[in-house]
């Protein structure tokens, strides 16, 4: 059964909103596909009839395949691949977790192709490019026309860079509407001297490698008495609730500590009272993942740390 009716390969972000506009909330983005073109798949197999009048790719946008350093950020296009970002010594060197999770990602054919934004767009709250990015205090750059649309680059409004969690609503709802509006960056700040991260993920081997659990810190260290004390940190996991997941709490007791095994033991019970991992037939009960929790933060901090020194 076939899916959309036309293909476009825009070259500007004007161009892409324009044709958005032109069908009316009957187009679609799409970038790698891994995500829409499955799940209209699988809609066909239930029974359902999907289909868009048009799919519109972004990723032959000027500047959507790169991944750049602007302003103090690390600044990255909405085509850029899951492939690229393992690749690049930048993210390597300045955003390890990123590096590692989008490593993980499905398997090479899926990476070459699925881009981080579409990660983003989908809004599942075990993406894990998107727990990575949590972590790192990432920002989206959404861009959509005015209405009535008037069709000159000029008329793009590029909205404030937005803070991620604001573009998540729930389970695969995004805050971006994926027929009118474009996430066209994604940007966050590179590590800095004291500072380090890191991503861990527990998954089922088999088939499309579904992640059980996943989580990135990204830890700064000062020095106060001749030791290594906490100044700030982040931690995020996921799924461990409806949408993409910061521990906040666990965040704030961790500040200004010391980083030995009594205070993990305590930032872990505390990250077991704020989380609320679900029971999903498709990846593991809620007890197996609340179990996985105390694991996950140890190995990510540790790790955060050694890179941090």
């Amino acid at each position: 059964m076939k899916v959309f009716d036309q293909y476009h390969l825009p070259t500007t972000v004007n161009e892409a909103l324009a044709l958005l506009a032109q069908y009316d909330g009957r187009a679609r983005v799409i970038a790698g596909g891994t995500d829409l073109l499955v799940d209209a798949q699988a809609e066909v197999y239930e029974g359902q009839r999907p289909h868009f009048d048009a799919l519109v790719d972004v990723t032959r946008i000027e500047g959507a395949n790169k991944i750049s350093e602007q302003d103090g950020f690390i600044v990255i296009g909405c085509g850029v691949t899951h492939t690229q970002i393992v690749s690049s010594t930048l993210i390597q060197a300045r955003a390890t977790a990123l590096a590692e999770a989008c490593a993980v990602v499905g398997g090479p054919q899926v990476r070459n192709v699925a881009t981080l934004c579409g990660n983003v767009a989908h809004a599942l709250p075990a993406a894990d490019g998107t727990v990575a990015l949590m972590a790192l205090d990432a920002e989206a750059l959404v861009s959509s026309l005015p209405s009535p649309v008037i069709r000159h680059p000029s008329s793009v409004i590029h909205e404030p860079w937005r803070p991620l969690s604001s573009l998540f609503l729930g389970p695969g709802k995004s805050a971006v509407d994926p027929t009118r509006e474009l996430i066209t960056a994604l940007r966050f700040r590179p590590l800095d001297a004291g500072e380090g991260c890191a991503f861990a993920r527990v998954m089922r081997p088999q088939g499309v490698a579904l992640p059980i659990l996943g989580m990135a810190s990204k830890i700064k260290f000062g020095i106060r008495n001749s030791k290594f004390e906490i100044e700030n940190v982040a931690i995020s996991a996921g799924p461990v609730a409806l949408v993409p997941f910061r521990a906040k709490r666990t965040e704030e007791f961790l500040r200004g500590k010391i980083l030995d095994d009594a205070v993990l033991q305590q930032a872990a019970q505390i990250l077991m009272n704020e989380a609320q991992p679900r029971t999903s037939a498709h990846r593991a009960t809620k007890e197996y993942r609340y179990a996985l929790l105390p694991a996950l933060l140890k190995q990510t901090l540790t790790q955060a740390m050694e890179r941090a020194m």
